[in-house]
């Protein structure tokens, strides 16, 4: 909704909470723009609807979602031009942060290859450069490596390249997503590490025994991904809709989304239905809450390729979960062992 000026009209306005040491603060839970990137590429969701996806975007920040994390390498560039897309036009005061990736480099004459990892200076500037074209901004806000490199390149050789876009303007903070303890060690001797991403979820949990707790000590902000484990937590997901995805679909061949992997995670779901009915919410709204309890995740990337799925997760934004709640869910969790059961244990 909007006001007589043409500006947001936020009637509940969201908690936003500080990223980190940098000057942003953002609200708990982001649009995650993975899905809206389609398919055509070895990671990809299948076939998306641009109209929708857009539609998904604005409906988001105009429920007050002030940042939207992308990559370069969704949907092989198209995501970020969707997200531009849905962003032309908004008022700056209504604009939310926009977070991309790099490091993942593609072979346009096979797109149906698996990325490259690549940390060669050259290489992630031609990158950056590529992703404020796609993205129509004249700097990104947050800009990351999306995973360590295996060109030879090491962090000590790549994080130098992404401090000095910081100080060249063109981007304003910088993170690592899906590296080690050691690996952010190592960069952060060199320059403060702004962000970190790494994947949290009820089913795996494995960076809250480390990555975050490390994060936290050293006043690095974390925007964790997969709340939702890619739809599996959603609290709408079947073996009958697992059978039925399309070829395009990377989670067709997923051990979480076939066979005893598959049955064990819906036993998960149906284990998180009376907490969500306590609070007169989806099941995917509490799994995402839960992934806030931990200290130092300072927000949670939920993706969404229609509206009618962001109304589905955005009350996690201001849910607090009871020590009730807290108690289900780690009983639930009791015959797991990838990671923590909850943010005490």
């Amino acid at each position: 909704m909007k006001d007589e000026d043409g500006h947001n009209d936020m009637s509940t306005v969201l908690q936003t909470v500080p990223l980190g040491t940098t000057d942003m603060a953002i609200t708990r839970v982001g649009f995650g723009a993975w899905a809206v990137g389609g398919g055509g590429w070895a990671f990809g969701w299948g076939e998306q609807d641009d109209t929708e996806s857009v539609a998904a975007i604005r409906h988001a920040v105009e429920s007050g979602v002030n940042w939207v994390d992308t990559a370069a390498v969704y949907g092989l560039g198209h995501s970020e031009t969707v997200v531009a897309q849905a962003l032309k036009g908004l008022p700056e005061a209504d604009r939310p942060y926009v977070f991309t990736k790099g490091g993942l480099v593609w072979d346009e004459s096979n797109r149906a290859l698996t990325p490259r990892r690549v940390g060669d200076a050259a290489s992630l500037r031609r990158e950056v450069e590529a992703s404020l074209r796609r993205l129509d901004v004249e700097h990104i806000d947050l800009y990351q490596m999306h995973w360590p490199a295996d060109d030879g390149t090491t962090v000590q050789d790549y994080w130098p390249v992404f401090l000095d876009l910081v100080a060249e303007g063109k981007v304003r903070a910088v993170g690592l997503s899906n590296h080690s303890i050691a690996q952010l060690k190592a960069a952060e001797a060199l320059g403060h590490v702004d962000s970190v991403q790494p994947p949290l979820n009820l089913i795996h949990r494995e960076a809250a025994a480390d990555v975050i707790p490390w994060c936290a000590a050293h006043g690095t902000g974390v925007i964790s991904y997969s709340p939702m484990a890619s739809g599996l937590l959603t609290g709408s997901f079947t073996v009958e809709r697992a059978a039925t995805l399309d070829e395009g679909d990377w989670r067709r061949t997923s051990p979480d989304f076939n066979g005893e992997g598959l049955r064990h995670n819906l036993d998960l779901v149906a284990a998180l239905r009376p907490i969500a009915e306590r609070h007169a919410v989806s099941v995917g709204a509490v799994a995402i809450a839960w992934t806030l309890t931990f200290p130092g995740v300072t927000g949670a990337i939920v993706g969404a390729r229609r509206p009618a799925q962001v109304d589905g997760w955005l009350p996690a934004a201001q849910l607090t979960l009871d020590e009730r709640d807290l108690d289900d869910i780690t009983t639930a969790l009791a015959s797991t062992d990838s990671g923590p059961r909850g943010p005490v244990a």
